[in-house]
């Protein structure tokens, strides 16, 4: 593994295009609206008489302050008498859910994102966490992966306290940059002793992993002041850390039109800036796991690369893709066995599907067959890097070769290039092409020629 990731800058050059992140193979970007409460309520029956796993993600999408980079769907308000009406909408979701379900199913894997989820009150977190319990199988024995995203500015040691007390053992805190103009230019100022206050009350509440949000390419960044920054936070010791390019998209996303597009790093520099704290990771012991992902070596993901257990879900890499995730909340998604389905991704029309005692489910998409035989081929190359034709043609009983015939003259030039070595046995990502991984597996997207790339952010 000590050659997991080489840097390639002719690489880079040559495949360094816009293209998905492959949370999920199709893609929400195929959701329609032909699929509805009903297919949900169909697709929870099968999975109450399976037994299976169960996964819940809820979104909290209320942020006191927006931060002009976020694509995230969010409701900037300081009315935090916004947040109890939500909170019985998402409990009345939660009812009505759970009722399809089997008690018996454990939740082995909990999130809490948003937003800012620590936007609600400790006595909100403890109605909300109590109602959870109530309808679920969640597990008392903190054997269960249950985190939260954490704005270090909306948390101190008795909101980390609270949370440990109610089951949750993963922090994610958001951190960007740690550079003032940075911060400053991007309207999000948070200073490292706040920060690390809250890795510290992590610790010491015993909380089971920690992972630092870090992005590259905001506005005032340049190659030493983000190597200042990834060295402050490699020195917080975080078991994870992800490290994202920043996509601007002022057309899509309206907050970012606040960010004045001439203080924004040259693709050189943002190529500095990665190779630079890619160099940094890895000299401070940290694995490349994939997609903007790093883990230290005896932490879960680092380990399930390892035994060829990692999967990517919804979630992001996780050892939890075996369960059926159910999401909760406004725009959130669910994977249930071969159904995707998401919620309305507008605040008024969310909580007035449930008003009406209706689930707020307003698109998704039921795979086919061909959908699953390229969602097994995505998720091994984004997860193990390789791919094992046998593996896929035991499962799906055709020969790879003749049933992806026409894939192979571009296949062929990867391997010319040197992203992938080509066999008859299979595809493996070589190091120089890891970063590039998902390049590999746009080849393998049926939907892409018929969507705008320009969409999507750059590999790179």
């Amino acid at each position: 593994m000590l050659d997991a990731i080489r840097w390639d800058a002719d690489l880079i050059r040559r495949y360094d295009l816009p293209g998905p992140r492959y949370t999920s193979y199709p893609t929400a970007m195929q959701f329609h609206n032909e699929v509805g409460s009903f297919d949900l309520l169909h697709a929870l029956r099968d999975s109450r008489k399976a037994l299976r796993p169960l996964s819940l993600y809820l979104h909290v999408p209320f942020c006191a302050n927006i931060c002009y980079y976020c694509a995230c769907n969010k409701v900037i308000t300081k009315d935090r008498g916004r947040a109890l009406p939500y909170l019985e909408r998402l409990e009345k979701e939660i009812s009505l859910l759970a009722c399809h379900l089997d008690p018996r199913q454990p939740v082995e894997q909990l999130h809490f994102g948003g937003g800012t989820p620590t936007f609600l009150s400790h006595d909100e977190l403890r109605r909300l966490m109590g109602h959870l319990r109530q309808h679920f199988n969640l597990l008392d024995d903190d054997s269960g992966d249950y985190g939260i995203e954490i704005d270090p500015r909306e948390a101190d040691w008795s909101t980390m306290g609270l949370l440990r007390e109610l089951g949750f053992n993963r922090v994610s805190l958001g951190v960007q940059d740690l550079d003032p103009a940075v911060q400053r230019a991007v309207n999000r100022l948070q200073s490292l002793e706040e920060t690390r206050a809250i890795v510290e009350a992590a610790r010491t509440l015993q909380f089971r992993s920690v992972n630092i949000d870090l992005i590259y390419g905001l506005p005032k960044q340049n190659p030493q002041s983000f190597a200042r920054t990834v060295a402050e936070v490699i020195a917080l010791q975080p078991d994870r850390l992800s490290v994202f390019n920043y996509a601007h998209l002022p057309e899509r996303f309206m907050p970012q039109r606040r960010i004045n597009s001439e203080e924004l790093p040259s693709p050189a520099d943002k190529l500095a800036m990665l190779q630079g704290s890619i160099e940094q990771l890895t000299a401070a012991g940290y694995r490349y796991i994939g997609m903007d992902h790093f883990a230290l070596p005896d932490d879960e993901l680092a380990t399930a690369q390892e035994d060829g257990t990692l999967q990517r879900n919804f979630q992001g890499y996780t050892t939890h893709g075996h369960c059926d995730l159910i999401g909760l909340g406004v725009s959130a998604i669910s994977q249930i066995g071969d159904l995707y389905c998401q919620n309305s991704s507008d605040l008024g029309n969310y909580q007035q599907s449930l008003d009406n005692h209706q689930l707020a489910t307003l698109r998704g998409l039921q795979c086919n067959e061909d959908d699953r035989i390229r969602r097994a081929v995505i998720q091994q190359l984004i997860c193990e890097f390789q791919l094992d034709f046998a593996t896929i043609e035991a499962q799906f009983s055709l020969d790879f070769r003749d049933y992806f015939a026409p894939l192979w003259p571009q296949l062929q030039q990867q391997a010319r290039d040197g992203l992938i070595d080509l066999t008859d046995k299979g595809i493996d990502v070589r190091p120089a092409g890891r970063l590039l991984v998902r390049s590999v597996c746009m080849l393998f997207d049926r939907y892409l020629e018929q969507q705008n790339l320009q969409r999507f952010s750059r590999v790179i």
